[in-house]
């Protein structure tokens, strides 16, 4: 752990690498209106005082309540979602929608998150209480849009719940609250889950009745894939447990076991649900449904194929040609127009935010805070990989959204929520609670 001196260096980093996202995301918008209007938008100062003030409120929250936390994870967030509201606001110029001040409503809302998160969470490990809270609470809130009455079908798939005028996809939210339960139950079962007590060919396996949460977490991310027709959010909750499984018992078997029991899984969804055949048959034979159901995909990679080396440049390219730019297929709308160079930049910042995750797991203090920080880093990469991976055609297509830059309440929310964990594990406990004892939930 850092020394005191140590922490206005941190603090001071981040200043600097905050304002440096704030120039660049202000200075993509004006040259969106330069371009568009050959003039400076009328919104530029309002929207560059708003995203000041916010990562400003941000910045102070952190040097006050987590003065020794990772000083890059902050700026790199800042970054990504003022790019993404620079796309939202130029496919709104395009498209004569009006989604960004929404967006920018939900960044407002998503900064209040983070801080609020840094002030209710002084020690992450006071999160391990409440093991079994957060599972019930994840998996209601998985499964709530299956509830009659509130759940809506939208694309063909089960994502969302509407109560009143609010409508929001629950399932962001249930992937942190699972991400806190799995990392304290693993922490608590690592020792049973590790020992093998048997062997089969090449692999020691432990009793079977180990294999219990494998089961369960296999059972839940079917239940999604069939009954929600989610296949991005079933891949990203069962490759985090896997994941997760594999870190805290380093036993291949789980790798194994798991894969074959969610390929086999997959496979049998394919042969019976006609949404994920579509899916399949569009990835596999794109050309073949080009002028209807693969149209979407198809518009992507011409996008990406226009966008060349250096890009057709921001405001003059045509990403509206792509229907639903600025949720599935926003990296594809950058590809357009900022080109190889701009997707490969926004890549390296989701890196960025992977590797310090994977080195604040390394240097945390505890076993909750080691598998809690590699569970909040594997779902920003494994959503990254899904999204990304399916507007480029390397995978099926989902629907689940790119962190930070898509279009959408809901997620931003929940990733905000995501990287204060991370920042407050990185810190370690509040400075005035650094000594108070943390109980633990008996298994």
């Amino acid at each position: 752990m850092e020394t005191p001196d140590t922490r206005p260096e941190r603090r001071i980093s981040e200043a600097g690498l905050l304002v440096l996202a704030l120039l660049l995301a202000v200075g993509a918008y004006a040259v969106v209106g330069l371009t568009r209007d050959a003039r400076l938008p009328a919104g530029l100062v309002s929207y560059g005082l708003t995203l000041t003030a916010l990562f400003a409120v941000a910045h102070f929250a952190v040097r006050r309540l987590a003065p020794q936390a990772d000083p890059v994870i902050l700026p790199v967030a800042a970054l990504l979602n003022g790019l993404g509201l620079v796309i939202v606001r130029r496919l709104d110029f395009a498209t004569g929608t009006d989604q960004a001040p929404a967006q920018l409503l939900w960044s407002v809302i998503g900064c209040g998150a983070f801080v609020i998160t840094l002030i209710l969470v002084r020690d992450h490990r006071v999160l391990d209480r409440y093991r079994y809270t957060w599972a019930v609470g994840g998996l209601a809130l998985l499964l709530l849009p299956l509830a009659p009455g509130i759940g809506r079908e939208i694309n063909q798939a089960r994502l969302w719940i509407r109560m009143g005028p609010v409508q929001f996809q629950p399932a962001e939210a249930a992937k942190v609250a699972l991400v806190i339960f799995f990392a304290s139950y693993f922490t608590a079962k690592r020792e049973l889950l590790s020992t093998a007590s048997r062997k089969i060919g090449p692999f020691r396996l432990p009793a079977a009745k180990h294999f219990g949460p494998v089961l369960f977490a296999w059972a839940i991310s079917l239940a999604v894939l069939i009954f929600e027709k989610d296949l991005g959010m079933s891949v990203l909750f069962f490759a985090m447990f896997v994941g997760l499984l594999y870190v805290a018992t380093a036993r291949a078997i789980y790798l194994v076991a798991g894969t074959a029991m969610f390929a086999t899984s997959t496979y049998a969804a394919y042969l019976r649900i006609a949404h994920v055949r579509v899916r399949v048959a569009i990835w596999l034979h794109l050309w073949d449904y080009v002028g209807d159901r693969g149209y979407q995909l198809a518009q992507s990679l011409f996008a990406l194929g226009t966008g060349g080396i250096a890009g057709t440049g921001l405001a003059q390219g045509r990403p509206d040609f792509i229907p639903f730019a600025s949720t599935d297929f926003v990296f594809s709308a950058i590809g357009e127009e900022l080109g190889l160079l701009g997707t490969v930049a926004v890549l390296l910042c989701f890196l960025m935010l992977a590797g310090r995750g994977f080195r604040i797991a390394l240097s945390a203090g505890d076993g909750f805070g080691k598998l809690l920080a590699c569970g909040l880093t594997f779902i920003l990469a494994v959503q990254t990989f899904v999204i990304i991976g399916g507007a480029t055609r390397l995978i099926p297509l989902t629907g689940i959204t790119l962190p930070f830059v898509s279009y959408g309440g809901s997620s931003l929310l929940a990733n905000y929520v995501l990287i204060a964990l991370l920042m407050r594990v990185s810190a370690g406990p509040a400075p005035e609670r650094a000594k108070a004892p943390v109980a633990r939930e008996r298994p």
